[in-house]
């Protein structure tokens, strides 16, 4: 039977997050905690394999207590069981330090039951790097397929993937041999509502939760803040843009104001001396 690890994270709404302007700093504080946007397609990419093929899906992520809000939000769109760890030796985690503790995670389940595939989101919204999912897999020595936004074809008997990755022009087609670990785009489906029943298990779940006492082999310089290399000297909002003209009325009336507006803007090119430029 197939079974999949969907890694997850609990992430600031950034939409709404804001900066603190004394420690140039993310208040996360000001911000909802929500599930990661990728990693909820991911987690839905899994239970969809998990309708098509059989098998189980296992949600895992690395934070503080609140992130079980996180791995209810998944039970809900369907995985089977959660997994989280949690201790103050992750605390300030990097990305490579994360893909370290996630990794001797995965480690651990795969004794509970093994693991054929690993499905994270393409990157988180609060990082943006698109980093730990790949550090996982060179973790684990398997095949990353990273900015899949289809699976084509899953053979766990000959022990086989087919997906395709997005590129800027298209797509291409890859086939990996199993188990591998897949980040996944947006656009590889839609996260529907979640079914009442879904939703009552979710609000009875209790994740599975482990320490750093709780993993095997574990070389804790490797975590937390002392196994992070990375160093960020310096967080910054971007100046808000100034300017602007709304256009009101009907469409034929916006579209009078727009004409005029770049035509002021073509007499002041003008005069500035520019050229090549035509309107």
């Amino acid at each position: 039977m197939l079974h999949i690890v969907a890694c997850i994270k609990q992430v600031p709404d950034t939409k709404i997050i804001k900066m603190n302007p004394k420690t140039n700093t993310m208040d996360r504080a000001s911000a909802p905690a929500i599930l990661n946007p990728y990693d909820a397609h991911a987690v839905e990419e899994a239970v969809r394999l998990k309708k098509r093929y059989g098998g189980t899906v296992s949600v895992l992520t690395m934070g503080p207590p609140p992130a079980v809000k996180a791995i209810k939000k998944c039970i809900e769109i369907g995985a089977d069981a959660g997994y989280m760890i949690s201790d103050r030796a992750f605390a300030g985690a990097d990305t490579l330090a994360t893909s370290y503790a996630l990794t001797k995670a995965i480690e651990k389940i795969s004794k509970i039951k093994p693991v054929d595939l690993i499905i994270c989101g393409k990157m988180t919204i609060d990082g943006d790097t698109g980093q730990v999912g790949p550090g996982i897999a060179r973790r684990l020595d398997m095949p990353p397929l990273t900015s899949v936004n289809k699976v084509k074809e899953i053979n766990v008997k000959e022990g086989y993937a087919v997906v395709h990755r997005k590129l800027e022009d298209g797509y291409e087609v890859i086939q990996s041999t199993m188990p591998c670990l897949m980040s996944v785009e947006k656009e590889i489906n839609e996260v529907p509502y979640s079914s009442m029943s879904n939703m009552l298990k979710a609000a009875r779940y209790q994740p599975i939760i482990w320490a750093v006492a709780d993993l095997e082999d574990v070389d804790r310089p490797q975590l937390g803040l002392k196994g992070s290399p990375t160093i960020v000297s310096k967080v910054w909002a971007p100046t808000k843009p100034s300017g602007g003209t709304m256009l009101e009325g009907d469409a034929a009336q916006q579209s009078q104001q727009l004409l005029n507006i770049l035509l002021e803007k073509k007499e002041l090119f003008a005069v500035k001396g520019g050229s090549g430029v035509e309107f």
